[in-house]
């Protein structure tokens, strides 16, 4: 296994740890994110507006 592949298999493995501790539940993952937003606003990227004027369109 080279150095890139070791890196995406640590990067699964978190993910896997991390959704291990919502039960895998989808709901659970993502309303625990929007918590940490909530607690941490200045840690957020702000969407570009291309990327918003997409999102208007349905894109």
């Amino acid at each position: 296994m080279d150095e890139g592949e070791e890196e995406i298999a640590r990067i699964r493995e978190v993910r896997h740890q991390i959704s291990e501790e919502f039960g895998h539940d989808p709901y659970r993952l993502v309303a625990h994110y929007m918590e940490l937003q909530k607690a941490h606003p200045e840690k957020l990227i702000p969407a570009s507006d291309s990327e918003l004027a997409g999102k208007r369109r349905g894109e």
